[in-house]
């Protein structure tokens, strides 16, 4: 296959899934922007839907707090789960008997 024929055949390969045809919204997005933003690359992230590195932070800040949370609630659950057991097999008194 020629350098040609490759060339012409990844081009057919963006159109036909849809790569020109976003590439061009968002550039045309830009273009039309009134006050162009400094950082032209953050602006087609964004409008193409990807995270900023803003967003990046916040979402590993809340992974975090989540990832905590539920090794709490696990803890918990364990807890619960075994005084449970106790009183299926009638072990153990109740506190303040």
């Amino acid at each position: 296959m020629s350098g040609e024929s490759k060339k012409e055949e990844f081009r057919k390969y963006l159109e036909r899934s849809g790569v020109i045809d976003a590439l061009t919204k968002v550039l045309v997005a830009l273009y039309e922007e009134p006050e162009k933003p400094a950082n032209a690359l953050d602006f087609i992230k964004q409008y193409l839907g990807a995270p900023t590195s803003g967003d990046v932070e916040t979402m590993k800040a809340e992974k975090d707090e989540m990832l905590a949370k539920t090794k709490e609630l696990e803890k918990a659950l364990a807890e619960v789960q075994g005084e449970l057991d106790q009183l299926k097999n009638g072990g153990g008194a109740a506190d303040g008997e």
